[in-house]
């Protein structure tokens, strides 16, 4: 078995009930879809990303997804990848639709595209205070591998960032 898990193959992640009865499917983020994204982004984060980072992911070509429900955006993600490594820089879900099994699925289409894109290794951060996404990738096989200190904006001051590793196939 590989050292972070493995890979997470396709159709193999649970979805709830909720999820099925839904029209879902994944797409390319595009331009168009900035308002929707920038308004779920502000609502999800305390420091979150401006339209110029997420302009600036989608002009460099970066994988760049969203996750549609019944024609609404419902979760999206930006990953970086580049030789043999992905690096998952944004994966947020709408907060109303959270834990409904979304960013699980939104990390594991993340996942296989990093997998077709030849990576051997995903990296991402994450607040240590942020226990729903340290547990989700956590529970996906994601292990620490590192500390970034005074990485994240916070309240009072800054927050370090967990750096969490998943080695593919």
């Amino acid at each position: 078995m590989a050292p972070y898990g493995g890979l997470i193959r396709p159709g193999t992640l649970p979805m709830s009930a909720i999820l099925k009865d839904s029209p879902l499917r994944f797409r390319p983020l595009r331009e168009r879809d900035l308002p929707w994204i920038m308004e779920i982004e502000q609502r999800a984060y305390d420091f979150p990303w401006t339209e110029g980072i997420f302009r600036d992911c989608l002009r460099v070509g970066y994988c760049c997804w969203l996750y549609e429900e019944a024609g609404s955006v419902a979760a999206y993600g930006v990953m970086s990848v580049g030789y043999g490594e992905a690096h998952v820089l944004n994966l947020c879900v709408r907060p109303e639709s959270r834990r409904c099994g979304l960013g699980r699925r939104m990390l594991g289409h993340l996942l296989d595209l990093a997998h077709r894109h030849h990576a051997d290794t995903v990296l991402l951060e994450v607040r240590p205070s942020n226990r729903s996404a340290l547990d989700l990738y956590q529970g996906l096989g994601f292990r620490e591998v590192g500390v970034r200190r005074d990485y994240y904006p916070a309240a009072r001051g800054r927050e370090d960032a967990l750096i969490l590793a998943y080695r593919l196939g």
